[in-house]
């Protein structure tokens, strides 16, 4: 009731305030007028117009505008942003995600991936889009929830259901207990103290005593009282009562718990059975799959032998004993099926035996999984439908020659996180599997590429290994390929030969990080679209590493030890389809000149940069979209006008966050396309009238999110027409400030 009172006390201060402003005969009719026009032009909040653009994110609702009054005695309405607003934490890689794929904290998620950003919800990459989904929780009734530690949904308070099992459960009069009838239980609250629980029992006492006939005493007693004084007899009765309530309790309490244990073990023990039986229940399930697919694989490969030969009656009895066999045939999940197949000139098929899969492995349509198996080679499996093997994470040291050869038609191998070494491959291990197309050696100890790969392979990892040579034979006939990913090895330009990637005719993808290169690798392929080159040493980069890379898409240099002045003028300037360069973390002092004019993406994260030169981004068409400069060390007389020459029009998203300015840089109200400006972080004092919106341009602003937090602005002081131009008050986050 206070609270709408104080609200309805504000609005008539507000209306009469205006009321009176507007009839003060000392302030000019057109001072009155344009402050009226002012009032109109602040938007409120249009959530469809919002939907319209181009990266729509969930806004929190605003705050409701707090009246502050000015020395001139107006009221002057300053946005109070709440502290702790559910914003997303801002992502640094803003390297672009390719078609189907999903970006999610920098990470490139592929199509139909599954995630879990946080407890509760678990998210899917579908086409390109971040699909995600909350658990559900069961409602309760119960008078007061908590939400234990690592669990997802809310459960009764155990300390409420306590207090209100122990004021249920007896009621104690005189020197004895007696249990309350389930008609009579009346809730109560549970004393804190021994005081408060005698106090209540006295009460309880007196009562029964009033209502209950006087009992009799018995002689024994009786002669025992009479022998002592009235007044200690009655002291001592006391004690022993209160004694007796105190043990009563401390019984009971200590029941409640040992029943509360039972209870829990109860549980648990029923839950560890469901768990178990449902588990019994899946691998039964998994199991019948198995054998109803590798029976109709059977029944076709029977079908596929026998000859139809109407005219031998004798022929057509052992095809239905055959047949009635097949029926009573059961197959575990972890055999192979005994196939039955007829040899031309026979009257009865022959049996083809395959051996069993080895403990921890089993078959699904045509994918055989071992992972984790703790296998040390690999299994022997005959079975011409089999196209993907998955042998991850096991203690295989060597690979045979025929390793494969009972599964011709293989398109997929993974042999990551096993302890291969080059020296226990046979050279043609893999020849023989004209199919595969995939193969994953991840985490092994391998020294160089295996020899003899089939020429249909097109994606080849092999990150984690200790490769130190790729000669010019390394990559011979892979001329399918379109995936390389060789990083976390122990490459370097000294050890790469300029011919080695020259049998690569469609690779497009190619990952060289954590290697020790100091220069760029010559002889990239011609058709490289993406080059990550991340973690490494590289200091300079030459006029002619990037001249044949006419199809470079995006580039990624973070962690190296690169200047400005290392990097000459004809570099990249001229191509026409580089639009993303990662620079982040190496050793500019200022924004590098001469970059592709076809950049869209930049990010100069955590370098050291103190200047943004003028018309550094002129030449750039169609223009920069993406400029990430925080964590460096600008100030506001490194920044002017003419540094953002030329991305006026185009520039959506800008990082300035954890540098040094003292207030909003020029230029940021001419920036009509801007979605989200980020100062935070810096030491910023004012926020000037003008800064953010034009006073000679009266549309809204394109801003999602202004960050402004953790400076030190004085909010009071800012005046009520900074941000007229911006649709919704909730984008501008203001708080917390660091002024006292």
């Amino acid at each position: 009731m206070r609270t709408y009172t104080l609200i309805c006390i504000i609005l008539v201060i507000s209306l009469y305030t205006g009321w009176a402003q507007e009839e003060d005969p000392s302030t000019p009719n057109h001072q009155r007028q344009r402050n009226q026009q002012r009032r109109r032009r602040v938007p409120i909040r249009d959530s469809k117009r919002r939907q319209k653009l181009r990266q729509p994110s969930p806004i929190p609702a605003p705050t409701s505008n707090v009246p502050i009054y000015n020395g001139e005695d107006t009221i002057v309405h300053i946005l109070q942003a709440v502290l702790g607003i559910s914003e997303p934490a801002p992502s640094y890689n803003i390297i672009p995600a390719k078609k189907g794929h999903c970006m999610v904290n920098g990470m490139a998620m592929y199509d139909k991936a599954v995630w879990s950003p946080k407890p509760c919800v678990t998210c899917m990459c579908s086409n390109g889009n971040e699909i995600c989904d909350e658990t559900a929780c069961p409602p309760l009734t119960c008078p007061k929830t908590e939400i234990p530690t690592g669990e997802c949904c809310p459960v009764c308070s155990q300390t409420v259901l306590n207090s209100i099992a122990w004021d249920n459960v007896f009621e104690l009069s005189g020197d004895s207990q007696e249990p309350i009838e389930p008609n009579d239980i009346v809730l109560k609250k549970l004393p804190h103290t021994l005081e408060e629980m005698d106090e209540l029992l006295g009460k309880e006492e007196k009562n029964h005593e009033k209502e209950k006939p006087k009992a009799k005493v018995p002689k024994q007693k009786k002669k025992k009282v009479n022998k002592r004084p009235q007044k200690d007899n009655t002291n001592d009765e006391e004690e022993r009562i209160q004694e007796e309530r105190r043990k009563a309790y401390e019984e009971e309490e200590m029941r409640i718990e040992a029943e509360e244990r039972r209870k829990s073990e109860e549980e648990k023990k029923k839950k560890e059975e469901l768990e178990k039986k449902k588990k019994e229940e899946e691998d039964r399930r998994e199991e019948e799959v198995n054998r109803l697919a590798m029976e109709r694989k059977q029944r076709e490969r029977i079908e596929q032998g026998l000859e139809d030969d109407d005219d031998d009656e004798e022929e057509e009895e052992d095809d239905d004993e055959i047949d009635d066999e097949d029926e009573d045939y059961n197959l575990r999940g972890d055999v192979f099926r005994v196939s039955r197949r007829r040899i031309p000139g026979s009257r009865r098929p022959t049996e083809i035996h395959h051996p069993p899969l080895p403990p921890g492995c089993f078959i699904s349509e045509i994918t055989v999984s071992c992972s984790n198996a703790k296998l040390t080679r690999v299994p022997p499996i005959s079975d011409p439908d089999v196209k993907s093997l998955d042998l991850l994470g096991n203690f295989i040291t060597s690979i045979p020659k025929e390793a494969f050869n009972g599964m011709p038609n293989l398109e997929r191998i993974d042999l990551s996180k096993n302890k291969l070494m080059s020296t226990g491959i046979d050279p043609l291990a893999f020849k023989s599997i004209k199919n595969l197309r995939r193969l994953y050696l991840d985490g092994n100890l391998l020294d160089q590429i295996p020899l003899e790969l089939p020429s249909t392979l097109e994606e080849l990892k092999m990150n984690e290994n200790k490769v130190g040579n790729l000669g010019e034979d390394s990559l011979k006939d892979l001329k399918s390929l379109v995936t390389l990913e060789l990083e976390g090895n122990e490459l370097s330009e000294a050890n790469v030969s300029p011919l080695a990637f020259k049998p690569l005719q469609h690779v497009t993808y190619l990952r060289l990080g954590r290697n020790k290169f100091r220069l760029i690798p010559q002889g990239l392929p011609v058709s490289i679209e993406e080059l990550h080159l991340e973690n490494n040493q590289i200091e300079e980069i030459s006029e002619t590493s990037f001249n044949h890379t006419v199809n470079l898409n995006t580039v990624v240099l973070r962690y190296n030890q690169l200047e400005e002045t290392r990097i000459p003028p004809l570099t990249w300037i001229f191509h026409k389809n580089l639009e993303s360069i990662d620079l982040s973390y190496n050793q500019f002092y200022q924004v590098p000149s001469f970059l592709p004019k076809s950049l869209l993406h930049l990010v100069l994260i955590g370098n050291q940069i103190e200047r943004i030169p003028g018309y550094v981004f002129g030449h750039l068409n169609p223009g920069l979209e993406y400029l990430y400069l925080s964590f460096n060390k600008l100030e506001n007389d490194g920044i002017d006008p003419t540094s953002f020459h030329g991305a006026y029009h185009s520039l959506r998203e800008i990082f300035l966050d954890y540098n040094a300015l003292t207030s909003v840089p020029d230029g940021m109200e001419d920036m009509r396309d801007l979605h989200i400006l980020r100062l935070n972080n810096n030491k910023i004092k004012t926020v000037s009238p003008n800064c953010i919106c034009s006073a000679e341009d009266e549309g809204d602003s394109n801003i999602e999110y202004l960050h402004l937090e953790n400076n030190h602005i004085n909010t009071r002081e800012i005046s009520p027409y900074a941000f007229s131009c911006i649709r919704s008050y909730s984008s501008v986050i203001l708080k917390p400030q660091k002024v006292k």
